[in-house]
């Protein structure tokens, strides 16, 4: 596929809508092997905005107004969890649900073996490895969405869905079911992604720490003085900003230990080395975004119909190219999580579901808000 995106070039004015044009952008034949969320070519929020789209069929370049979901609603959200969220088990349901079933036989083409024996048999090391989990939450994650649509009343609540994001990984979920990428080129690029990641960190000593009792303010003092102690290579730094309590850091691994060692100092409840491959979300990362910047280019990119947050800034994204230099910095940036659910929040968020393994999710959620409406979809 050619790196550059053939798209009509796009205005926003305040005049009528047409939809033949509508259909021209948002072509529905480039869905026709993605079912999540999709029924119409329409995306949702320009069926109700004021705005048009004036086109002009055939340029290379494409002018999207990357603001166009900045007033977006937060009634209805789907949440997508992250790397941490597998278990052996997951994607189980999914063998009675034949468009759940599919997504997985799709995913064996892709990856070449069998990822659902590997979900549900295990071994536990092998599917907790950055390469395996990956594209094993992605797949299950999506496979959830269609063990919903199966059940009464499941179609309804995923046509009532106006915003949508994941913690991380899951944000290519988030993009897959709004539509931005199909589930074959998501999953292309998630398998590159773990790979990238495993790379970057199998060539650093890094690691990752959760602080649990401090407010962010304490762990960025935390994270100061333990990089006092150590040299360049092994200093550390927030790398995901969860929720009011619940903060991971990331770093050398020597910056880490000493993390560790001055946490009760700081007052921490305490700490929890995390089960994974290494400093994800810093600078560490380095090596993997020019990986991805290239598989991101190669890959078509659409406008979502419904906003998808942004793990790296917390706001949503309409451009395409934005889009994709997002997801390339992603991997180095850290993650807003806590900014995002408190977006959601003071947007009057009525209910949201957590689709996909695990219940991580719906727990920050619940230390945020006691009185949030949360329903978790496994597969």
């Amino acid at each position: 596929m050619s790196s550059s995106l053939l798209l009509p070039s796009i205005s926003l004015r305040k005049i009528s809508y047409n939809a033949t044009d509508s259909f021209k952008i948002f072509d529905p034949s480039s869905f026709s092997s993605f079912r999540h969320g999709i029924r119409s070519s329409f995306p949702k929020n320009l069926e109700k905005s004021r705005f048009s789209m004036s086109v002009s069929i055939g340029s290379r370049a494409s002018t999207v107004d990357d603001a166009f979901f900045s007033d977006y609603k937060a009634n209805y959200a789907f949440l997508f969890p992250g790397q941490g969220a597998q278990a052996v088990g997951m994607g189980s349901s999914a063998q009675n649900v034949p468009a759940a079933a599919d997504l997985f036989q799709k995913a064996n083409d892709i990856l070449g073996f069998n990822l659902l024996d590997v979900c549900t048999n295990g071994p536990k090391v092998k599917l907790d490895s950055t390469v395996i989990s990956q594209p094993a939450i992605y797949v299950t994650s999506l496979a959830a969405v269609e063990v919903l649509r199966a059940r009464d009343g499941g179609q309804q609540i995923i046509d009532s869905v106006d915003v949508t994001c994941g913690l991380s990984l899951g944000e290519y979920t988030a993009l897959a079911f709004s539509g931005a990428f199909s589930f074959e080129d998501g999953l292309k690029l998630v398998k590159l992604r773990g790979e990238a990641m495993q790379e970057a960190a199998d060539a650093a000593n890094s690691a990752m720490v959760s602080i649990i009792g401090l407010d962010s303010e304490k762990v960025q003092l935390l994270c100061d003085a333990a990089n006092e102690d150590v040299d360049e290579k092994n200093k550390v730094q927030i790398a995901n900003f969860l929720c009011p309590g619940n903060y991971a850091i990331s770093g050398g691994v020597k910056g880490v230990e000493a993390v560790e060692a001055k946490a009760k100092s700081f007052k921490a409840r305490m700490t929890v080395r995390l089960a994974v491959a290494g400093a994800f979300h810093t600078s560490f990362m380095e090596p993997a975004v020019s990986r991805l910047e290239a598989a991101l280019a190669a890959t078509e990119i659409r406008t979502p119909r419904i906003p998808v947050i942004s793990n790296v800034d917390a706001h949503p994204h309409s451009d395409p190219d934005t889009i994709k230099k997002i997801l390339a910095r992603q991997v180095t940036s850290p993650v807003q999580w806590e900014s995002t659910v408190k977006t959601l929040l003071s947007k009057g968020l009525k209910k949201s579901y957590e689709l996909g393994p695990g219940k991580v999710i719906a727990g920050i959620l619940k230390r945020m808000d006691k009185a949030a409406e949360m329903e978790n979809i496994a597969a």
